[in-house]
């Protein structure tokens, strides 16, 4: 039950902001972007506060009536039902409120840079890697986001070793966050003449995109090599000193690109990579090597440690986190149709977040 206290505080801060909006004169415009910005973020909770506030208003009234009206059968049964409305619509209205009043992540409403490696099971594993990075570019085109590819580095057989986007659109982190870990799928090769099933691993890691003024880099900490592109990449190919290799000196972290022909093009995308690596490192913990997020994050890599596995003979996909099987693998896959599992991912979330 929250608290009327609560629900006061709640009203009587957003008309404090909507008054202040009103009678704007002589207010800094500085502090009028926060308060129309403030304003904005409140205004979803404080409307569901002022229709909590009204029904419970109403409870309280109906339940007076009630107590009145113990000799007119009739009459009670009226406000019996409609006491019953009430008790069902607040109830719903204090679930939404709850969720809305959850500690927003305020990384939520970023873009994400997506990092996927081939792990055990060889070329099975690579070739998986790369479906699972063409569903993550289907995904994010159903969801109307850009899909950047800042590098690839493929087997020659159609797999990836590794394989990094840049995903930008409004609630990509927030929706995607739930994918980092280990992906394993288990099917027959097309090589396999004997038809069994085969198990291989993938590791995601999906880290929230850094802004420039999140984390502050000297160009004195930065040793920037350049050198020659090697392998598939058309007539550039060494022919000029095109790709690019960036060390973070304090953090030990190395970031290299080659996949655009301009230098220039190369570092912007290195740059973008080792920030968004910066800035997961930094709200890990101080001074960590990123390796150590990237076990948290997905572990070792090992067929035993998986968070989701796709099983192509009986087509379905199971998150195990949260004990979910989706039973139509090829529209999740090959159509990037995540959203119904992502949607019970944050429901779980959520309800951990609501019972803490």
């Amino acid at each position: 039950m929250i608290s009327r206290d609560k629900i006061d505080r709640i009203i009587e801060r957003y008309n404090e902001i909507s008054d202040k909006l009103s009678n704007a004169q002589g207010v800094p415009i500085s502090e009028l972007v926060e308060l129309a910005k403030e304003e904005h973020e409140r205004r979803d909770v404080a409307e569901l506060a002022m229709e909590y506030k009204k029904n419970t208003q109403a409870l309280e009234d109906i339940n007076l009536v009630i107590a009145d009206a113990k000799e007119d059968e009739g009459f009670l049964e009226m406000a019996l039902e409609e006491k019953k409305d009430l008790t069902s619509k607040i109830i719903n209205i204090e679930e939404r409120l709850q969720i809305l009043l959850l500690p927003k992540n305020a990384e939520d409403e970023r873009g994400v840079i997506l990092e996927i490696r081939a792990g055990a099971g060889g070329e099975e594993a690579a070739l998986f890697a790369a479906k699972l990075f063409r569903m993550y570019s289907r995904y994010a085109e159903k969801r109307g986001w850009r899909f950047d590819i800042l590098s690839l580095s493929d087997t020659g057989l159609d797999g990836y070793k590794e394989a990094t986007a840049n995903i930008i659109g409004q609630g990509a982190f927030a929706n995607l966050k739930f994918e980092s870990g280990v992906h394993r799928v288990q099917r027959i090769p097309e090589t396999e003449s004997n038809g069994r099933v085969h198990t291989s691993t993938v590791t995601v890691a999906v880290l929230p995109e850094a802004e420039e003024i999140d984390i502050h880099i000297d160009d004195k900490d930065l040793r920037i090599d350049v050198f020659r592109a090697s392998g598939a990449g058309g007539q550039h190919v060494n022919t000029t000193d095109s790709a690019v290799r960036i060390t973070h000196i304090p953090s030990g972290l190395v970031v290299s690109q080659q996949d655009e022909k301009s230098q220039h093009k190369n570092k912007a995308k290195a740059m973008k990579i080792l920030r968004a690596r910066l800035l997961n490192m930094q709200k890990s913990q101080q001074d960590a090597e990123i390796s150590t997020l990237r076990k948290e994050q997905i572990g070792t890599g090992d067929r035993s440690e998986r968070i989701r596995t796709y099983n192509y003979p009986q087509s379905r996909v199971t998150d195990h986190r949260i004990n979910v099987t989706v039973h139509s693998l090829s529209n999740f896959i090959d159509e990037g149709e995540l959203q119904e599992l992502i949607d019970a991912l944050i429901a779980d979330n959520r309800a951990k977040k609501l019972s803490s």
